[in-house]
């Protein structure tokens, strides 16, 4: 069922008598199918720290429930070709990326966050299924690249999006000491990225648009999730140890600035790399 979905959502035979606002309805409409369908990793992985009780299933601590699970939705993105071997070496990279950051920010010198729960796989503080929340940013580019035949134009040099790319993950780091730079860091993004447009088709017509627009939606989403997730109490915040709240707007802009360093790593795939523009200097 999911490949004759994945066929239809790639179908891009003209709809010809499409007009007006029936064709802005029905675009938007795959548009939202299509964003679905590309959060197939996400959805399964937030479902299942939904569903998850906090003290565990069969005996197993939620934490080391969570790490079987996302073990067990990965092998099987795999193993039915949803993703290939070169897809998971990247999305494997954010998860290590990801699990670092985790345990530099759970350290006892920095407690930006905590996990709360006992869990046998937790390592320095950090239950290793932290890694997939990050891995699932990695996912859904990957599959939304493929179901909306994505072409990004006019992208800035590779050396310099590594190049901010990096400076962004470590300035998560080195915030705690050397003073937070990240408006800086997304001034440069900004104009690195002013120019970049995504070329995207949720039905059979090509639309734009702007590339930082791409980073600010889909860094809000995460924030999002990344609120119901501390409402159920998968990881806190200092400030909501005692009774929960809405996690801090100022998250919104680090999360689209991660989705900016998770980008930069899906574009170094080669099979992504051959559609996307840079121009000659």
């Amino acid at each position: 069922m999911l490949a004759a979905l994945d066929h239809h959502l790639l179908d891009d035979s003209a709809r010809a008598g499409l007009r007006g606002w029936p064709r802005f309805a029905m675009e938007f409409l795959y548009f939202g199918v299509k964003e679905a369908r590309a959060c197939l990793f996400v959805g399964l992985f937030f479902g299942a720290v939904l569903l998850v009780p906090r003290a565990g299933v069969l005996g197993l601590p939620r934490y080391d429930a969570l790490l079987v699970l996302a073990l067990g939705i990965q092998a099987w993105m795999v193993w039915s070709g949803l993703e290939s071997w070169d897809e998971l070496k990247a999305v494997s990279l954010f998860h290590l990326v990801g699990f670092a950051l985790e345990v530099f920010k759970v350290s006892g010198s920095i407690q930006s966050w905590s996990y709360p729960d006992f869990a046998y796989t937790k390592l320095w503080g950090v239950p290793l299924f932290s890694g997939f929340m990050y891995a699932s940013i990695g996912s859904y580019i990957i599959q939304a690249w493929r179901l909306f035949d994505l072409r990004i134009r006019h992208h800035p040099p590779y050396w310099m999006a590594v190049l901010i790319a990096v400076l962004i993950y470590v300035n998560f780091f080195t915030h705690h000491y050397l003073g937070d730079y990240r408006w800086y860091l997304a001034a440069c993004a900004l104009g690195l990225y002013a120019r970049t447009t995504v070329v995207f088709r949720p039905l059979d017509r090509e639309r734009r648009m702007p590339m930082l627009l791409a980073f600010v939606l889909i860094g809000f989403f995460i924030w999002l999730a990344e609120n119901i997730s501390t409402f159920w109490g998968v990881w806190r915040y200092p400030n909501q140890l005692g009774a929960w709240s809405v996690v801090h707007v100022s998250k919104w802009s680090s999360w689209s600035l991660l989705v900016v360093m998770t980008f930069t790593i899906v574009a170094h795939l080669k099979h992504i790399k051959a559609s996307i523009h840079v121009p000659e200097q």
